[in-house]
């Protein structure tokens, strides 16, 4: 266990090797660098050829490097443990190295800090750590989102110390990357001193600063032409508009969340310059979101889900004959409920009791919708009793490999087929029925041109030149 002050903490760094002599750390080294402007920062060593060369870069992090040729000296952090040092009572100096290097050849570290204390770097600061095992090392802070911990990026691939594992920090010289983010940090500053008292020029805003106000008298126009026009129809066109300062003043615009701190990103509004220019606007970037809510076409056959969930389950147990009315509580569950003072179809899965909107246009596109649910039920319910699997050599698709295609027979009877393709990164396997009709093709031939237009070549890999041959497909087929 440490027992020493931290905060008295001094440590001094001897032994200073000079790149400019050839003189070069091991491959893959993690040194702290006297820069040729005077700051410091650390890295780890990659020669740039064979042998001891001083050409090269020192690697910070991913796209984060120090060439050589702005280095003047590096010391090694790795061949240090202060262990023994940190154990003593009473140390506040530690010397990293022999003390052999006088006046400004000798650098000093101190004004340590702790996690433990609460304290923190500021976001993409570098530091130089003292770790918990008692080793040195440095790195670039990032705060991990959600959460009060982080981790210092050191190298690249995101290679990094936890907050976890450093017993105390303290940071090193000011760089680019840093540099910019004090920049957008006094920016974000700046603004949020700028919108305490937004102003709204009286031309853009003479209606006022609620902007329901301006989807209001959208609607007013929007209904000349769509009766059934709604606001919350017109909020389904996302990202919808707001009224949100910026730069100090109220503007039209649309707000959306910064996934790396938080804050908000306005995008303002720049078609015009009054408040009915907006509003002529608005209903022109809503239109189509109203026209595809027409209740009319949306339900035609009443506000009774069970209407279309009778005829999506008609219209896949024509194929899908298996398919029983028992197994249908094992996906999503469909309901019309009113939302936002509109009626909606909506889904919950199984037994959630939440639901979500499913803005379909009109009743043969949510129809549709439930018969891809049941078609997929429906496979998943029916077991595989045989497969068959066909040669084929190396078939890219579209950048994607081909990995697997197997013709699978099903205990009904029937037939399907999955396909499997990735790249290096990632992948995705589909399963396709093949339909009753595809089997009353008299020869297999026939068979093949029915079939690739539910699983083309073009889409998939395998067509009629890679098929056609393979008798045992044909026999597996019942051809």
């Amino acid at each position: 266990m440490f027992i020493v002050n931290y905060k008295d903490l001094r440590l001094s760094f001897n032994e200073f090797h000079d790149l400019s002599d050839g003189d070069t750390p091991e491959y893959g080294e993690y040194c702290l660098l006297e820069l040729k402007t005077g700051g410091y920062t650390a890295g780890g060593w990659h020669p740039s050829g064979k042998g001891h060369t001083a050409a090269g870069k020192f690697i910070r992090g991913t796209a984060d490097t120090v060439a050589s040729e702005e280095v003047a000296r590096w010391h090694s952090l790795d061949r240090y443990d202060l262990t023994e040092s940190l154990e003593t009572e009473g140390v506040n100096w530690i010397n990293i190295g022999r003390e052999e290097e006088e006046g400004d050849r000798n650098v000093q570290f101190e004004g340590f800090k702790s996690f433990a204390d609460r304290r923190r770097p500021k976001e993409e600061q570098f530091c130089l750590l003292i770790m918990k095992d008692g080793r040195l090392a440095a790195g670039r802070w990032n705060k991990w989102r959600h959460t009060a911990g982080g981790a210092f990026i050191y190298s690249s691939a995101l290679a990094s110390h936890s907050s976890d594992r450093v017993w105390a920090w303290t940071p090193l010289s000011i760089d680019e990357t840093f540099a910019a983010e004090l920049e957008r940090e006094n920016e974000k500053k700046r603004e949020k001193r700028l919108n305490r008292n937004p102003a709204a020029d009286p031309e853009l805003f003479k209606y006022g600063t609620d902007i329901d106000t301006y989807y209001e008298k959208a609607l007013e126009k929007l209904r000349a032409e769509f009766g059934w026009a709604t606001v919350p129809m017109m909020r389904k066109q996302t990202p919808v508009w707001t009224i949100a300062p910026l730069h100090g003043k109220y503007v039209f615009g649309q707000t959306e969340r910064n996934y790396f701190d938080n804050s908000d990103i306005v995008t303002p509004w720049t078609g015009g310059a009054t408040a009915d220019e907006f509003i002529d606007f608005l209903c022109g970037y809503t239109r189509d979101a109203v026209k595809r809510s027409d209740p009319g076409k949306r339900f035609k056959l009443g506000t009774d889900i069970n209407a279309y969930l009778e005829k999506a389950f008609e219209n896949v147990k024509k194929d899908y004959r298996w398919l029983d009315k028992k197994m249908l509580g094992k996906t999503w569950q469909y309901d019309i409920k009113r939302i936002d003072g509109d009626l909606e179809f909506v889904r919950r899965y199984r037994d959630e009791s939440e639901y979500s909107v499913c803005d379909a246009e009109s009743a043969e596109q949510f129809i549709e919708w439930v018969e891809h649910d049941y078609q997929s039920l429906a496979l998943s319910e029916n077991k595989t009793a045989a497969s068959y699997e066909p040669r084929f050599g190396h078939i890219e698709i579209h950048g994607w490999n081909l990995e697997r295609y197997v013709f699978y027979k099903l205990r009904s009877g029937d037939y399907k087929v999955s396909v499997t393709a990735g790249d290096r990164t990632t992948g995705g396997s589909r399963d396709f029925f093949i339909t009753p009709d595809c089997f009353e093709a008299k020869t297999y031939e026939e068979f093949l041109d029915r079939y690739l237009e539910i699983v083309p070549e073009s889409s998939f890999g395998l067509g009629k030149k890679d098929l056609l041959p393979d008798k045992e497909l044909q026999k597996f087929l019942g051809y």
